[in-house]
């Protein structure tokens, strides 16, 4: 069994998500054990939701899962990066490919890029 080290963020770790075929950044977000262990049971990204205090598998209202190709854990055993194939191209529940589609230029955000979705028709806002 793969120990990680939940106790350092009370619980939880950072779990990055990057796209396996292109190296883009995707996500950031965070596990705790359940969603650890039901990521590798299904193969899908699952994450701990701070805000809803519940696990979320990501996708699971959009249609835009991530189907986990490949894991590295860091040399602290408190980090894990999955390298995932993002169906229907979106992780941004903004509709953007990546959650990180904003540059700092000249102390100035700038988006980069167009959504490809609209989260008003998505998740029915």
């Amino acid at each position: 069994m793969i120990e990680l080290n939940f106790e350092k963020m009370g619980g939880l770790i950072p779990a990055i998500a990057q796209d396996y075929k292109t190296g883009d950044v995707l996500m950031l977000a965070f596990m705790n054990r359940e969603a650890w262990e039901e990521t590798l049971k299904t193969g899908k990204a699952t994450y701990y939701s701070r805000t809803r205090d519940t696990l979320w598998v990501k996708g699971l209202t959009s249609g835009h899962i991530q189907n986990v190709k490949e894991i590295r854990v860091d040399c602290d055993s408190d980090t894990v990066l999955l390298k995932v194939d993002q169906v229907g191209g979106a992780a941004c529940h903004t509709g953007y490919a990546s959650c990180f589609y904003q540059k700092v230029d000249d102390g100035r955000l700038v988006t980069l890029g167009e959504p490809i979705f609209d989260p008003k028709e998505v998740y029915k806002e």
